[in-house]
């Protein structure tokens, strides 16, 4: 069960009790009159027996989207610095999420969160503090009403769409091709526009930052989630299971999908191995797939992991080698972005491949690719 919303008059209070301490007993922080209303608070900094101060506008917020930061902050931020050089802007919030962090330090905005998140970087007098806290957002960080999140399977068909296909694009076209509705559509692209994900001019999607919608995307979901999973060791070593795989009946080649560590290596190098990790159709059942390989079931020190296919969208522009089916880059370097280990690394290896050769995974503006087998 969430936490009731944080007022922002408490909200302001807990930050400045953590300001308080984080500094420690040598400094004073002193709430000023706050006159003109246009910021939540005005804070006075000094150390002890030292007549110089800084002062801190606190902008007080239950949630920092990076859209809120650019369009809003970022210019009341310059503004304060063309005023006065020594008035710092300071943001307080339940969580600030790691994109929003790294836009405040890029417009030199000091930020402090209810979790641990900090920056505050002053020259006079001298003060430079830097924690980290959550990365996540924790379950009694606000939410906003009705948000749309980027969590759930509903938002995997949208973020593979936006990432395989290169803009522009339409509302309307992508709740026709993920069979979302619409209004689905229209309040997750809403969401996204407000973490700068997505750029749009009109009804248009005319950017996507499509490596930081999958990191995004990532955060939100675990791949190795409770029950999804099973595994086993391969008696004959997995190259030898690859090559019985092609061999299997269709039903079973088609349902079978390569994702993570064994689907990055057809890309980039990394360390050779890992585990096997195939989705498995919905039409198929674990234990007959298990049975039809000859895999042995064990508890731990598995080689093989077969998952139960969440989406028929994770075969979305899959692609066969050698008789077996492997997930497009963009579902692998989810996959490996939300797995555990080494898996994240990978991920973020193959990143770089597909910012590298966009021609080599990304669909044509015309093209979304076929839709997934479906039995």
């Amino acid at each position: 069960m969430e936490s009731p919303p944080i007022r922002e008059a408490h909200l302001l209070e807990q930050g400045i009790q953590a300001l308080d301490a984080l500094l420690g007993p040598e400094w004073q922080v002193t709430q000023r009159p706050n006159k003109s209303k246009v910021f939540d608070a005005a804070l006075e900094v000094r150390a002890e027996g030292d007549s110089t101060f800084t002062q801190l506008l606190v902008e007080v917020s239950r949630a920092v989207p990076p859209r809120l930061v650019v369009e809003r902050l970022a210019p009341r931020a310059q503004l304060l610095r063309e005023v006065n050089r020594y008035t710092n802007l300071l943001v307080i919030a339940p969580w600030i999420s790691s994109q929003a962090q790294e836009l405040l330090r890029q417009n030199g905005i000091a930020y402090l969160d209810l979790t641990g998140n900090v920056d505050i970087r002053v020259a006079r007098p001298a003060i430079i503090i830097h924690t980290a806290g959550a990365e996540k957002a924790p379950r009694s960080a606000p939410r906003e009403t009705n948000r749309t999140t980027l969590a759930g399977l509903k938002a995997g068909r949208l973020v593979r769409l936006l990432a395989d296909v290169p803009p522009p694009h339409r509302a309307i076209d992508l709740h026709r091709i993920s069979a979302l509705s619409l209004p689905y559509v229209s309040r997750l692209l809403d969401t996204l526009e407000d973490q700068l994900l997505i750029r749009r001019k009109g009804r248009i999607i005319t950017d996507v930052d499509w490596a930081q919608l999958l990191r995004a995307r990532a955060r939100e979901i675990s791949l190795l989630a409770h029950g999804s999973y099973q595994g086993f060791l391969a008696p004959n070593g997995v190259p030898a299971l690859l090559q019985q795989i092609s061999q299997l009946p269709t039903e079973y080649v088609d349902g079978l999908s390569v994702t993570g560590s064994y689907t990055v290596q057809r890309f980039v190098r990394v360390a050779v191995g890992g585990q096997l990790m195939l989705y498995v159709g919905h039409w198929l059942n674990i234990d007959d797939v298990a049975d039809e390989l000859g895999l042995l079931p064990v508890a731990e020190g598995a080689d093989v992991l077969l998952m139960n296919e969440p989406d028929a969208f994770v075969r979305r522009r899959s692609e066969f080698i050698d008789g077996v089916q492997y997930v497009a880059p963009s579902q692998a370097a989810l996959d490996c972005l939300a797995g555990p280990g080494r898996m994240p690394a990978e991920g973020e290896a193959l990143l770089d491949f597909m910012k590298t050769y966009p021609e080599k995974w990304r669909a044509s503006g015309n093209d979304a690719g076929a839709p997934p087998i479906q039995h």
